[in-house]
Parts: C-alpha cells; structure tokens; sequence
C-alpha cells in the first residue's frame, strides 16, 4: 500500500508498516484482532471506529461520527471549510483522548478528498499533529479506490464487479474480480462539489453525465453487481426500504435493482425532502446531499447498466485493515471466523459447535454447499444467547442473527440463520414480532431453517463427547425415513424431553422415526 502525505512525499507501506506504523497481523493464522482505532478524516463526516473481536469480520467496538463539512465551498474558496475545520480539530481531539482512554496502542488518521485538494490541507495536517500529536495520511483518488473496493472484499471474498465510494467531494469508482482490485479511478461527482456547479439543475445534469461517460470509457464494460460504498448511498438505501415498506432495516447486502433505484431517485426529487429525512431517520446534514447524490446514482445505472445493487456497509476503514491481512487470512470464510469468535467468547462449552455440526450433517448431505455454510454458522452460533432470559432467548437469537455486524450474509440468509436459532430454543414459532420478516423468505426456506433449528435442539441435548461415537443420525429422503443410532452408554441420555424433541424434528421431516440402541 502506498499512501501520500500532504507534503506530496511518498512512503512504501513496506517500510514502516503504513499509516498503522506496524504490521497488525504478524502471524498468518490469527483470528482475534486486537483493538484498532481508525479515523476517517471525509469532505462531508470526520468518523471513529474502533475495530474488534474476529480478524477477518472485526466488530465495531466504537463507532462516532461528525458532521464537519470539510469539502463545502472548497471549489470556490479553494480551502477547507473554516466551521468544518474547527469542528474536525474539536473532533479528532475528542478521538484522541478517546483512544488514550480505551488503551488503543495508536490511532490511525487516514484523510481523502477535501484535506487533499485543499491549499490548506497541509497547514491542517499540521495543526492536527501539534495539538493531537496524530498524524494523518492523506490517499490520493486511485488509492481512495482501492481501499474501499479491498472493505467490499472484507465483507465479500471472492466477489465480482464494480465498486463506487461516495464521498463529500469525490466519487470514486473500482473493479473487483476474483478477490483482487483492477482498474480504478477518481471524480469529482462528489454531491460537496455538485453544489458549486454553474446552471441549476439543467448544468449540473449535463456535467453528471459528461463525467460519467469518461469514467465509463476509463472503466470498460461493466455490466456485473454494483456495489455502493458511501454515507449518502446508504441514505439512499433507507429512503428506497422506506419507500418499498422493507422490514429488515439492515444496510449491509441490502439488495436494490436498476429499476428500484430510479423509483427512488424520483421519489426523492418528488417529495418533502424534510418529511422523508424524518421518515427514515437520516441526519439534516446528510439529507441536504441526498438528493444531489440521488441524480449521480440515477446516471450511474444508466451508463454502467449493472445486473444488480448491493449497499456495503464497509468501505475504506475496513479496506485498511483488509491490505493489513496475510492471504490465508483473506481466504477464511468472514462468517464462519465471526461465528467461531462468539462460540469462544459466549458459549458454554467451545467447540461444541463443530461436533453438533458432524452430528446433523447427515441430514443435510444433499444440501448445496451455500446452504451447508449457514447451518455450520448457526450450530457455531447455537449456545452463544444461553444467558438471556428462557421466555426470550428464541426471540433474542432471531433478532441478533437478523441484525448483527455478520459478514458475507445475504438478507435471505440472515432470516434462515435467525429461525434456525430461533426452532434451536422454540419448538414451534407461533406468531412473532418478526412474522413480516420471516415473509421475506420463502415457506420452503422456511421450513428448512426449522428443521435446522431442530436438529439442533435434539443434538444439544446429548452433549456428544469429542471423538466418542456416541450417538449418529442416518437419513434415507427417498424412504422418509430418519434413524438414530446411539451406543448403550448413550441411551440414558435419550429421555422424555429428547425424545419428544427428536420426534418434533421427525415430524417437521415428514419422516417415520427408528430408534436403534447398540447392546455393546
């Protein structure tokens, strides 16, 4: 990585580790991170996040921002907004002694397009070192890219296709094929700078689509997922939920098409911008934006016409730490890492997870390998709520599942892990706060994420040994026919309540239950 200082200077991150000044994942088979403070210093927002818990799906242990407006007005004046200013100094000073306070080893200030652009960018970074003693790092356009598309790649191993950040003043756009970074560039398409464009509406229509046309002929062809990275895109994203009456009101994967972002762009620039800011609990200060960034998506899709829009709640702080990671680290599944960090922090007995996961597989040997992952998740996940409250701990667990920082998780998937926790602790589900959920899943999918649930809850009933073949399951789909098997040892553990869980899992299955105890 190779970052630029406001001095024009460069530096090699090889030399000393980049803005972080050491190397965070010395040993390639980590997967506890330790605490790690970044600041993203924006044209729009100056923000705090202090990562933690798994290496590879980090957790947000702190997360702040302010709205300081660095980029406004900088077009004409040429330098950083001074209310701005003043507010990102009074910040970033909060952000350190928040960091003195939490033990952070260091914090890290990374700025992007208001500081870099800025005649007084440099007096700034100065100013900020002699009263902080922090230095930032300030990444020109292309690295601003790279960064954000290698956040998408935190959250998503392996995907394809086209990365757009949105920043205050900047946009910038980035491809992503087989886990790796390509072509990228920057603009000025930022809603900060749109503000300053001469004509009204007519002229700056003209300049979004003069500069999108150059940044397509820059890019090529792409026509794959449209991944948005960006605050004034996850505005967007809330207006388009409430626009639709979405009920998971989770960004992160949220899924729009070409056709639903033009909807919401004119129904944007139809409306009370006042009423639907209040209507989806977006800031005044990030409302004001909405509607300029609205006009750049709506020519976005057009011109790059993707087959599909994903919101990424991960952008350039997650990048940072992504560039830190050793390839075997990159390669662990994000979900999978999360899960067994909550089994080792949370459950009562670590490890378990695995073993329940062998124990039930032959249910599910047919099942694509997409579908094999969330169930491996949810037995890693199964013991992680056993101290909420019996009457609550189903509810509980769906709603944790639906609404936690997991990554690599489709809104579908989030729902199937959620009630394949939720049958783990509830026999049967009734009526819920979380039926128009529930609903956006289909009744097959439905009833698979039951019969999960319940595997689960027969299987932590046996408390299987490690490398003890205590007890097996054999299922026969064609005959409807499911079999435990347990050794003599084991049969004592079979009583009342496991066998009446055992058969409410026949039931669900459809299928004629055998029970076979071994004489030996």
């Amino acid at each position: 990585m190779t970052l630029n200082t406001v001095s024009g200077q460069t530096e090699p991150a090889n030399t000393d580790w980049g803005p972080f000044g050491r190397p965070l994942f010395e040993d390639p088979s980590v997967r506890a991170l330790s605490r790690v403070g970044v600041v993203d210093v924006g044209s729009n927002s100056v923000r705090l996040v202090v990562f933690d818990g798994a290496a590879r799906s980090p957790a947000y242990f702190y997360n702040e921002k302010i709205m300081c407006a660095l980029g406004a007005g900088l077009s004409e004046t040429g330098i950083l907004n001074p209310s701005g200013r003043a507010r990102a100094l009074s910040a970033l000073l909060r952000f350190k002694h928040l960091a003195d306070s939490m033990g952070l080893p260091a914090l890290t200030i990374v700025a992007t397009a208001a500081v870099r652009d800025a005649s007084d960018g440099p007096d700034f970074c100065a100013e900020v070192q002699a009263l902080t003693g922090l230095r930032i790092w300030v990444v020109d356009g292309r690295e601003e890219a790279r960064l954000s598309a290698q956040g998408v790649l935190l959250g998503w191993p392996g995907s394809y296709g086209l990365v757009c950040d949105i920043g205050g003043s900047s946009m910038e756009l980035a491809e992503i094929s087989d886990g790796r970074v390509g072509r990228r560039v920057t603009s000025n398409l930022g809603p900060l700078k749109l503000t300053d464009i001469k004509g009204g509406k007519k002229g700056r229509s003209a300049h979004i689509k003069q500069t999108m046309t150059e940044l397509a002929d820059a890019m090529g062809t792409q026509t794959d997922r449209l991944f948005l990275v960006g605050g004034s895109w996850r505005a967007i994203a809330r207006v388009d939920m409430h626009r639709r009456g979405y009920p998971l009101h989770v960004l992160h994967e949220y899924r729009m098409s070409p056709s639903s972002v033009v909807k919401t762009a004119n129904y944007i620039a139809e409306n009370d911008t006042e009423i639907i800011r209040a209507a989806c609990g977006i800031s005044s200060a990030r409302m004001s934006l909405v509607p300029l960034a609205a006009e750049v998506l709506k020519r976005l899709v057009k011109t790059f016409k993707p087959k599909d829009i994903a919101v990424s709640s991960y952008g350039i702080r997650e990048g940072m730490l992504y560039e830190q990671m050793p390839q075997r680290l990159r390669d662990r599944d994000p979900l999978i890492e999360s899960c067994r960090f909550s089994e080792a922090k949370d459950a009562r007995l670590p490890g378990f997870g695995k073993r329940l996961y062998d124990f039930i597989l032959p249910l599910f040997k047919s099942e694509p390998e997409a579908r094999k992952r969330l169930i491996r998740a949810a037995c890693l996940l199964h013991d992680v709520s056993w101290r909420a409250h019996p009457d609550y701990r189903a509810e509980v667990c769906f709603d944790n599942s639906t609404r936690a920082n997991l990554g690599g998780l489709k809104h579908s998937e989030r729902i199937f892990l959620g009630l394949a926790l939720l049958h783990r602790y509830s026999n049967s589900r009734g009526s819920t706060r979380f039926d128009n959920l529930v609903d956006l899943i289909d009744p097959k999918m439905q009833l698979e994420a039951e019969i999960v649930g319940k595997a689960m809850r027969f299987g932590a009933m046996l408390w299987l040994q490690k490398g003890a073949e205590r007890a097996d399951f054999k299922w026969f789909p064609k005959k409807k026919q499911l079999e435990l098997r347990l050794s003599a040892d084991t049969a004592p553990l079979y009583g009342e309540v496991a066998e009446a869980r055992l058969q409410s899992l026949a039931n669900s299955m459809q299928a004629e239950l055998q029970v076979k105890i071994s004489k030996k």
